[in-house]
């Protein structure tokens, strides 16, 4: 059995004694004269538009493990081994080239194929973010994003900005609001964590990268049209979001109604940290606190459990008349640089847990405690490290729902033997050549869907990720 409080004891023991070796005032940091290209093609940051692009192959497997018993939507105890492939075009252009008023294009097409091991049932927190949750629609490209950002500068005083795929600018107001409208995914935008956000060289467990409470508005491929408004400042940040719902669990279409069903999100960011007061000036550290509302056709796992039992018949979320419910939690994300190549971070979800997990995973409480380590130490300054322990948990009503025989859209073994399911996680990632990547990665779950009658299970995984 895997008990995690004690590695993350552990992890928090392995990177907080580096706490004490920091000077008490910033000191003299070497230029940066690393300039290996990190894509396979040279990039313009000047240039008023952006193609890129990115293919990220994922090989999965684990050997058999203990089960006495399963169900329709468990993970298979035989051994087993599948590979995902996701393809992305990244294309942006900047309509408005002025830096206070810049206004940017972003269309993005995807290919999703593959599989992931079980058909991404049996776990809460599963093992691979990339794998679509439903396999019959297939590796035909789809519109993953397009929208527009517009920056609205409030100062003629300018910082640095990195560009990305979301946003081409290089230089921002320091004060600004910016507005983004059309199809996303929310964690484009929230709950974002340096450490702990890239699937594609970090880790690979969908409730580490994105916080597993966060029952974020998506369809089955992660994707949304929404509203989003942020205002920056030099030390802070606030953001809210008002996006579509799908109109099943899980389901493919959204709910276009927005009186029927709606997310609203909203985010407030604050780069400091508490360990700031223990650490150089020169140290980054960024807290995040979320909240979110959703309002869509989602059971109440009491009400059909009460159902159930006065019918004698096994309950099932959906079997309710046509609603409108409310679904509402919190998060709280942290990241802190502890070193030059040491970064410390961390997510606490929590949500109320009485109404039916809709869009992302089954989990009404999540811990998360890791870290990373940057390959400056022997002399590959883009390979990386990293270990993470999560704990995800269910509420009450969730628990007895399953026990008696009850299907989530990722869960239902058929009965259960509630326990938390406790995850830990470590990955190495090779810079190879250019844009090309290779890790490998290794995670260990204890009660797999919550169930203590069944595993613990290992998870192999080799990945390949190309940025063009």
């Amino acid at each position: 059995m895997l008990n995690l409080r004690p590695i993350l004891l552990a992890i928090a023991a392995l990177c907080t004694p580096l706490l004490a070796q920091q000077p008490a005032t910033p000191q003299p940091v070497a230029p940066d004269t690393d300039t290996t290209p990190l894509t396979l093609f040279p990039h313009n940051d000047a240039s008023r538009y952006l193609l890129s692009g990115q293919a990220n192959i994922i090989f999965q497997a684990h050997p058999g493990f203990h089960s006495p018993y399963s169900g329709t939507n468990s993970l298979l105890a035989r051994g087993e081994y599948k590979t995902s492939l996701v393809g992305t075009l990244f294309m942006g252009f900047k309509l408005n080239p002025n830096p206070r008023y810049e206004t940017d294009a972003i269309y993005d097409e995807e290919s999703a194929g593959g599989r992931g091991v079980s058909e991404a049932l049996g776990l809460a927190g599963f093992t691979n973010l990339d794998v679509v949750r439903n396999p019959s629609l297939g590796p035909i490209p789809y519109l993953a994003r397009a929208q527009v950002h517009q920056t609205i500068g409030l100062t003629s005083a300018f910082v640095d900005s990195d560009r990305t795929q979301f946003s081409l600018a290089t230089k921002v107001p320091a004060r600004r609001f910016e507005l983004r409208i059309g199809k996303m995914g929310l964690p484009d935008v929230f709950d974002l964590n340096n450490p702990g956000t890239d699937s594609h060289l970090q880790f690979l467990n969908w409730t580490v990268d994105n916080n597993g409470a966060w029952d974020y508005a998506a369809d089955t491929r992660g994707y949304t049209y929404a509203f989003v408004t942020e205002y920056d400042d030099i030390l802070w940040s606030a953001r809210y979001a008002i996006a579509l719902m799908p109109t099943i669990a899980n389901g493919i279409e959204l709910q276009w109604n927005l009186r029927r069903a709606s997310g609203q999100n909203i985010e407030l960011e604050y780069r400091k940290t508490p360990l700031a007061l223990f650490l150089s000036k020169d140290r980054k550290g960024t807290v995040r606190l979320l909240a979110f509302v959703n309002h869509a056709n989602m059971g109440d796992y009491r009400d059909q459990i009460k159902l159930a039992l006065a019918t004698h018949t096994t309950p099932v979320i959906t079997g309710h008349p046509l609603t409108s419910s409310v679904k509402y939690g919190l998060g709280l994300n942290f990241e802190q640089e502890l070193t030059q190549d040491l970064r410390l971070f961390g997510r606490f979800g929590w949500n109320e847990g009485q109404h039916e997990s809709y869009a992302y995973t089954e989990v009404d409480q999540t811990f998360e405690l890791g870290c990373d380590l940057a390959g400056n130490r022997w002399s590959r300054p883009h390979d990386k490290i990293g270990l993470v322990a999560v704990s995800n948990a269910i509420k009450r009503d969730h628990q007895e729902y399953l026990k008696l025989g009850g299907l989530g859209f990722l869960l239902g073994d058929g009965n259960l033997n509630y326990a938390r399911e406790d995850i830990l996680e470590t990955y190495y990632t090779a810079h190879n050549w250019r844009g090309l990547f290779t890790a490998f990665d290794l995670q260990l779950i204890a009660h797999p869907g919550y169930n203590q009658a069944r595993g613990p299970v290992e998870m192999f995984s080799v990945r390949t990720h190309v940025d063009f």
